[in-house]
């Protein structure tokens, strides 16, 4: 399970202090699918950032009794200096991951040839996103974390990620953000709209997709 009480995020700017959203509240149990809506800018990366540990809230809690994935496609943790191997098996260190097994499954998966040997600085935004994707599926959590829709590389690369993700790990909880409602129904179990800096939950879809739409028409 994973329990976020009260979580709130705000960055200095020069005009003061900017509130992304407040007191954000909600459980995701295991295998449970939940798709969070919202507009570009109404802060949905950043919630995802704050569940998967790349940045921290301003106040509130998040607790996890499940591993949780850093957001799918995200490289920012990269040395990039170092090759893609080097990177790859430095997490797995950190996540007790054979990085020889992990090493084999990433290759297959990624597809990056000779480039899985070049330095982080010479691959362009794809490639290191189909690295950190790989990575995170061999590492294997029990939610993944989904920021928008998962489409990199060539159709037939993006539906190797649909296999991966959707077909071989169906069993996993996974938090999806986007502003693609269609994207949200076929894959989630409920919905929550982030907007005005509040996160309005539903049970029913269509009544998540009917406030988000009303909310895009403000």
């Amino acid at each position: 399970m994973i329990q976020l009480d009260k979580v709130s995020k705000a960055y200095r700017t020069r005009t003061g202090r900017h509130w992304v959203f407040r007191d954000v509240s909600f459980t995701i149990g295991n295998s449970e699918k939940i798709g969070i809506l919202g507009r570009n800018g109404a802060g949905k990366s950043t919630l995802i950032r704050l569940i998967g540990g790349v940045e921290q809230p301003t106040s509130g809690r998040i607790s996890s009794e499940m591993s949780i994935s850093w957001p799918l496609s995200f490289s920012g943790a990269f040395q990039h200096s170092l090759t893609g191997l080097d990177n790859l098996r430095f997490i797995c260190r950190i996540y007790d991951k054979d990085p020889d097994v992990a090493a084999e499954e990433v290759e297959n998966f990624a597809e990056l040839g000779r480039y899985l040997k070049e330095p982080i600085k010479t691959y362009s935004a794809g490639m290191r996103a189909r690295l950190a994707f790989g990575i995170s599926l061999s590492v294997d959590f029990d939610c993944f974390l989904i920021d928008e829709i998962v489409a990199v590389g060539d159709q037939r690369f993006q539906d190797k990620c649909f296999q991966e993700l959707f077909v071989k790990r169906a069993d996993r909880a996974m938090i999806i953000v986007s502003h693609n409602d269609k994207y949200i129904r076929a894959h989630c179990d409920r919905a929550a709209v982030l907007s005005g800096g509040t996160l309005t939950q539903f049970d029913d879809m269509d009544a998540a997709y009917d406030y988000y739409q009303a909310q895009e028409g403000e």
